[in-house]
């Protein structure tokens, strides 16, 4: 039972951050790899990322140990101590070599691998996303098998609609965080990919509108209790630019008034987006990308895809209410995070604040180069 006294007084602290990528090229350079082969229109073999990536900022000693990759963000973890740790986790895990017919970008890691994921005391993965299914209905399987093997806790996907819709329950010091995971066409999943009564698949949010609401707020009354935190992750939208469309930003703040979400954890852009406080509750309308293996790839790099940020948001766990929210940059270099140089924050400021200022945000930047949300 939840005891109303702690829920007033106990605050929570969340590691949220964007896409994490291991598939491909990350998968190649840990010490387990699937068979290379890819049916990309421009490239047939995992390695080449490797290489780029090598070409790029030079040799990596492979197999590299499974906190390698992680990097400078484990001394961040260490020294910021979250709650609890959430990721959208973008690939399949999983051998099985038959890919999803016709997608063309198909990412996958070696369930052997998986211990990147422990490495990280990564709590929570979100799989409601458009690389879940790149390898098919056994790959999904697989993937759900080798988290609950890791004892890595997951939504978004499932044997049927129920589990796909079900959320995650994480327990911390006597706070509980519910974590629901949808995905949206617009981030580019198939819509066959829908789980359903019968089939496995996605969590799929086929439309922004009432009666979505609706069903989400009805979800959450079922297991939303008095001290509970609801984490609403969502991957939509495209890739590549800043704009937020009016039905996110309305659905976004519906899901606040109507639903009993507190946090919203959106995702699939490459790179960060603008961040909203509505109602005194976090919108990320787009966290960007924190692993990926596209060091060397030509394209986009105005966007400074290889710059991500690790997010420490604080909520008050008796009304779910931000805090506070230190934004700490990272640079993606050798497959490997690292602290982003002054510059680069500086980069990342100005870009937070120009895309804040219609959404009532701005970030003001400490001595070690973090940076701290003001609304």
């Amino acid at each position: 039972m939840t005891n109303p006294d702690l829920s007033k007084t106990h605050k929570l602290k969340l590691f949220l951050c964007g896409d994490v990528m291991t598939g491909r090229g990350i998968d190649q350079a840990l010490p387990h790899s699937v068979d290379p082969v890819l049916y990309e229109s421009h490239i047939k073999d995992a390695r080449d990322y490797l290489w780029l990536a090598e070409q790029t900022n030079g040799d990596i000693d492979i197999p590299v140990p499974y906190h390698h990759i992680w990097g400078d963000a484990l001394k961040v973890w260490e020294e910021n101590a979250p709650d609890l740790r959430i990721i959208n986790l973008e690939t399949s895990i999983t051998t099985h070599d038959e890919p999803w017919p016709d997608k063309g970008i198909n990412y996958r890691m070696h369930p052997g691998n998986v211990e990147v994921l422990s490495a990280a005391g990564i709590d929570h993965c979100s799989l409601a996303n458009n690389h879940t299914m790149d390898w098919g209905y056994q790959g999904l399987r697989e993937t759900m098998q080798t988290l609950d093997q890791a004892t890595i806790k997951y939504s978004g996907a499932g044997n049927n609609g129920h589990e796909a819709g079900k959320p995650s329950l994480l327990e911390t010091d006597n706070r509980r965080v519910h974590v629901f995971s949808y995905g949206s066409p617009s981030s580019g999943i198939p819509l066959l990919w829908a789980a359903n009564k019968d089939v496995p698949g996605i969590n799929l949010l086929t439309g922004l509108n009432k009666k979505a609401i609706g069903n989400i707020k009805h979800q959450v009354d079922l297991v939303k209790d008095t001290g509970d935190t609801v984490v609403f992750s969502i991957h939509w939208g495209g890739n590549w630019g800043y704009t937020i469309s009016v039905k996110q930003k309305e659905f976004a703040r519906r899901l606040i008034d109507e639903a009993g979400v507190d946090v919203i954890f959106g995702h699939s852009s490459h790179h960060p987006m603008g961040i909203e406080v509505y109602n005194g509750k976090l919108i990320i309308y787009g966290a960007g990308d924190f692993i990926n293996d596209y060091e060397g790839i030509i394209g986009h790099q105005h966007y400074r895809g290889e710059l991500s940020l690790m997010y420490f948001p604080q909520i008050d766990a008796g009304n779910g209410k931000l805090e506070s929210m230190k934004l700490v940059p990272m640079e993606m270099k050798k497959f490997r995070l690292n602290l982003a140089e002054v510059n680069d924050a500086v980069w990342l400021q100005k870009m937070l604040n120009r895309e804040g200022e219609q959404l009532g945000t701005g970030m003001r930047m400490d001595s070690e180069n973090s940076l701290w949300m003001e609304w």
